[in-house]
């Protein structure tokens, strides 16, 4: 059993969860972001914990891809942007 890909998991469960608490409470769509990208890392870890890594290596690729673009869009949301993003 794979305890890394484990702890990631549940660590990735629990910021999604959080994600989408800070949506429902602040009606800001930042936190659903971060939380979704962490939720798709989640599935990868997942995939890897159940074996099927090598059989859905592309797919795992895509994923880990569109998570690391949604940080980094949301970021850049926070870094750069000065109104209220609440209505994204």
């Amino acid at each position: 059993m794979n305890h890394i890909s484990i702890l990631n998991l549940t660590l990735c469960t629990i910021i999604l969860a959080l994600g989408v608490m800070g949506y429902s409470r602040k009606k800001n769509i930042l936190p659903l972001f971060i939380g979704i990208a962490f939720g798709l890392f989640g599935i990868s870890h997942l995939l890897t914990i159940i074996g099927l890594k090598e059989t859905l290596e592309t797919f795992l690729i895509v994923i880990r891809t569109i998570a690391y673009l949604t940080v980094v869009y949301t970021v850049f949301q926070i870094v750069f942007k000065t109104r209220n993003m609440s209505n994204l």
